[in-house]
């Protein structure tokens, strides 16, 4: 009897083989799936980003019909996020009524060097959290911006 037990104790566990392959496989898959799930939750934190943005816009918008200016700063609105999907804070400057030489070199300019808005500047400086004023700078293609005052609200390198 003693060795009909023995005999059932090695048939029942693994080969070494068996737990080899297995492991094989479960690293494949890993391999494949790690990869597609960052780039779906980067794309997902740029959706999140555009909302941000365009909701933020929307009550700059509201605030500038009821009162007539610009708030300074994000503090005069409430119910906003006011840092991006990566932590850092969304960039907004006032361009409407300023004086142009106050706000030169600060403006978002596109690859042609014109102005993305001539309302407000909104964005988020995006993954790298670094961003420089022309959108051909290498530092602002992860950008998520807003452009032609409302019209595009996505990636600069898109745009």
């Amino acid at each position: 009897m003693l060795r009909i037990n023995d005999k059932m104790r090695r048939c029942r566990a693994f080969t070494l083989i068996e737990l080899l392959l297995i492991v094989a496989i479960l690293g494949t898959l890993l391999a494949l799936a790690i990869p597609n799930f960052i780039t779906m939750l980067h794309k997902s934190m740029i959706k999140a980003a555009c909302a941000d943005i365009k909701m933020i816009a929307q009550k700059l918008d509201d605030h500038l019909m009821d009162y007539g200016i610009l708030p300074e700063d994000f503090s005069q609105i409430t119910g906003i996020r006011k840092t991006d999907p990566w932590g850092n804070p969304y960039q907004y400057m006032i361009i409407l009524g300023k004086d142009k030489n106050e706000i030169r070199g600060k403006w978002r300019k596109d690859r042609f060097l014109v102005p993305l808005n001539y309302d407000f500047d909104l964005y988020s400086m995006g993954k790298d959290g670094i961003s420089q004023a022309p959108l051909t700078a290498k530092a602002s293609h992860d950008d998520v911006i807003r452009a032609n005052n409302g019209d595009y609200v996505g990636i600069a390198s898109k745009y």
